[in-house]
């Protein structure tokens, strides 16, 4: 059987009552239909049969991690299906006596001290509760403005490469995509490079014929954000961030891709504002090293780099704060911060960094 993506395998699965024997799944060890998918399946107690991953991207950390969570073999593309024919058959008729011969390892994964946690939900709770009615004037203006959801939600990963939904209010038009095309000819740069670099990963999953580079040898998108039954791809989504920034490839002035509430919001940071529920429901900490998205965190499985999933994903965080009068930082020092951080937090820092989070706030810089 086949299906376009995890969850709707999960769903057929888990009301169908199917006899599923295997499961291949043709997605990167940390997306969504990768080991996330997989551990899904043993959360909700269904069958254990071997689970297989076809990816584009494989190295020695990500076969750790794969094989750690459980997963059975990784095939990386191109592959001889032959080869996987032969392998999953095989696992399929000695899947019960190869389970049995496995030593049982135990895991050491971090776990969010009682302090912390308790100090997470009453500040999370409380400011849920006073912005409540702030909540519901964003809703509505976002929805009197444009139609489509007020929220929407972004693959992260966080703490021990944990992903979780990451939630915000839209700012953008829900057909930004197609407004795109629309105003190559206000580009006040070389239109023809910005429509080649504008169309890069803008398109939605269905549509397989015009996906960027990075999601073209897949066969759908690779970056996707999530709302109701809407989506959008998160590389367009940054790049039109950059683009307001004043990105040198594609600029527009007063760009119309963004809604007016939204424009407000972004400069604010107000639609930040939900990852308060992401706090609240244990997904994320008030301070902690920010979740990344999928495609930059299968790039940090390094040894160098891991130990910074080993902390609780924050709002704000070590770098946030230290960046403030240092200009622009570069990757490599806020990885390392997030390392620091890693090794030395405790709620009495945390409350420093909370404390020095609201002088940041009012730079000029966005952190």
């Amino acid at each position: 059987m086949h299906f376009k993506n995890g969850m709707q395998m999960f769903s057929a699965w888990q009301e169908g009552k199917l006899n599923i024997a295997a499961v291949i799944s043709q997605d990167e060890v940390l997306a969504s239909s990768g080991i996330t998918l997989l551990e899904t399946l043993k959360k909700n107690n269904m069958r254990d049969v071997p689970f297989f991953l076809i990816v584009n991207h494989f190295n020695s950390n990500l076969r750790s991690l794969a094989l750690n969570a459980g997963v059975a073999d990784v095939f990386k593309l191109p592959v001889s299906y032959q080869n996987i024919e032969t392998r999953v058959n095989f696992l399929i008729d000695h899947w019960k006596g190869l389970r049995n011969n496995v030593a049982t390892r135990t895991e050491i994964t971090y776990k969010v001290p009682a302090g912390k946690r308790a100090f997470d939900m009453f500040f999370s709770g409380l400011a849920l509760l006073m912005l409540s009615p702030f909540f519901l004037l964003v809703y509505i203006l976002i929805k009197l403005e444009s139609k489509g959801p007020a929220f929407y939600y972004s693959l992260r990963v966080g703490t021990g490469y944990q992903v979780f939904k990451f939630y915000k209010f839209r700012s953008m038009y829900v057909n930004a995509d197609r407004r795109l095309k629309d105003l190559k000819h206000l580009n006040q740069y070389d239109t023809d490079a910005a429509a080649k670099k504008g169309d890069e990963g803008k398109q939605i999953i269905e549509n397989t014929s015009h996906l960027c580079s990075d999601c073209l040898s897949a066969g759908r998108c690779q970056f996707p954000m999530y709302a109701d039954k809407v989506h959008w791809c998160e590389r367009e989504y940054i790049d039109n961030k950059k683009t307001s920034a004043g990105s040198a490839f594609f600029k527009i002035k007063n760009d119309p891709r963004i809604t007016r509430i939204g424009n407000f919001i972004r400069n604010t940071s107000i639609d930040e504002l939900p990852q308060l529920w992401n706090v609240f429901i244990g997904d994320m900490s008030i301070v902690g090293n920010r979740p990344l998205p999928l495609y930059e965190a299968e790039k940090l499985t390094t040894d160098k780099y891991a130990l910074r999933f080993h902390a609780p994903a924050g709002i704000t965080g070590l770098w946030q704060v230290e960046k403030r009068g240092k200009g622009d930082m570069s990757e490599e020092e806020r990885l390392m911060l997030d390392n620091v951080y890693a090794q030395n937090h405790s709620l009495r820092s945390d409350v420093k960094l909370i404390l020095k989070t609201i002088p940041a706030l009012l730079q000029k810089e966005s952190v």
